[in-house]
Order: C-alpha cells, then sequence, then structure tokens
C-alpha cells in the first residue's frame, strides 16, 4: 500500500477489488500502472474470454480529493489563454516605457527580448504566478479527463463514500459506486470508452504483473 494512505481509503479499494470480481472482471489488482499514462490505478481489472473488457476504478474518500483531480481541463485551457494574452500585452507596453529592460542581443530593436526578471512590477509580478498556477493545473490536475480522453480502460469508475460529491461534480463518462456498509452500490453506470484491444492487452500484462508480485511477496518469495 502506498505510504500515508488512510484505512478508509483501504477499504474502498478493497471493495473495488470485490465489485469488480463480482460484476464478471475476474482478473483484478490494486495500484496497477495505467499503460501510456503517467498514472497507478486504486484498482484495475479485465473480463476473461473473448469480447474482453476492461475497467478502471478510481477511489476517492474525500470531497477534496476529487475536486483536485477532475478539475476541468477546459476551464484550465481557458484560464491560461487568457493570461498568456493578458501577460503579451503587459509586458509589450511595460517594455514600450521601459526600453532600458531590452537584453541588447540583436540587432533590430523589434527582435530584440526582454528581461523582466529584476521588475518590480506588482501586476506583472501577480500575472506570472496566475499564469503559472493555472499551467500547473492544466498539466498536471486533469486526472479524470485525461483518462476518460486516452480511452484507458472500456469502463471507468469513482468509488467514494456516501453523500460527499454532487451529481455535476461526478467526471464525464465516469461511472459512480457508493459506499453502502460493506457493500458498492452502483449509482451511475459509466459510458463504454471502447478501449484499443492493444491498451486492453497491456492493461491486462500490467494487472497480472501486480498480481504476481503479491503472490509471490504472500509466499515470502524475493521478488525483483
Amino acid at each position: 500500500m502506498k505510504g500515508g494512505e488512510s484505512e478508509n481509503h483501504r477499504q474502498l479499494k478493497r471493495l473495488a477489488l470485490a465489485w469488480a470480481r463480482a460484476n464478471g472482471f475476474a482478473v483484478a489488482a490494486c495500484e496497477v500502472r495505467v499503460p501510456k499514462s503517467g498514472y497507478r490505478a486504486d484498482v484495475a481489472a479485465c473480463s476473461r474470454g473473448e469480447g474482453r473488457r476492461t475497467a478502471v476504478f478510481e477511489c476517492k474518500q474525500a470531497r477534496a480529493d476529487l475536486l483536485k483531480d477532475a478539475r476541468r481541463e477546459d476551464e484550465a485551457r481557458r484560464h491560461v489563454t487568457e493570461l498568456s494574452e493578458r501577460l503579451a500585452k503587459l509586458e509589450e507596453l511595460i517594455g514600450g516605457h521601459r526600453p532600458d529592460l531590452r537584453k541588447g542581443e540583436s540587432l533590430f530593436a523589434e527582435f530584440d527580448a526582454w528581461d523582466f526578471s529584476g521588475l518590480e512590477h506588482v501586476t506583472h509580478r501577480k500575472v506570472v504566478a496566475d499564469l503559472a498556477m493555472w499551467q500547473e493545473r492544466l498539466l498536471s490536475g486533469t486526472k479524470f479527463a485525461k483518462l476518460w480522453r486516452w480511452r484507458a480502460a472500456d469502463f471507468l469508475y469513482l468509488v467514494n463514500e456516501e453523500g460527499i460529491f454532487a451529481e455535476a461534480e461526478i467526471p464525464a463518462g465516469w461511472g459512480l459506486l457508493v459506499r453502502r456498509g460493506d457493500t458498492l452500490e452502483l449509482v451511475r453506470r459509466p459510458v463504454w470508452t471502447e478501449a484499443a484491444e492493444m491498451q486492453r492487452i497491456a492493461l491486462l500484462e500490467n494487472i497480472a504483473l501486480v498480481a504476481t508480485r503479491v503472490k509471490a511477496a504472500d509466499e515470502g518469495e524475493i521478488v525483483g
């Protein structure tokens, strides 16, 4: 298990694992790397036989966890675009009043670069900081949107405690499994993404790799 992981989160993963196996996904494991991404699924599963289907489960025990991961990509992209345009106009305006900021690297002034590194300008500093924040959100805060867009698995499920999310906050295309005591209830069905067959095979291989390591560890074998 991941360091610092809470008991509630571990329990959600155990319930997701049991739900997957009880609903046709016979091959399943926790903490599985999702192929072609930098993400690790809380639980990943695959059905057996012809017409195999895959599923990825993300467990969230608190409202803040989902809002951090599911931040809308279009909102972040809009802010990045608007702030980039604002910064370019602001620097052009500042440069017109501060010719001393030119670096003098070009023979032609219109092609010369500006050096704003030592500039004490409150508005400029704030725009740069805001742009950096939204760029970070765009690049690393859109896990749910990316897994959906990449068709990481045929079915994507969010697993959470009861009553912590509004319906509108559930990521588009994802199914919703809510904990009711010691079981999970399917509250919203996922949209079938029809993952590519190579993606299914790669995810199945990663599930098998994790399961093999867990079995070896349980039996006291040395796992490389």
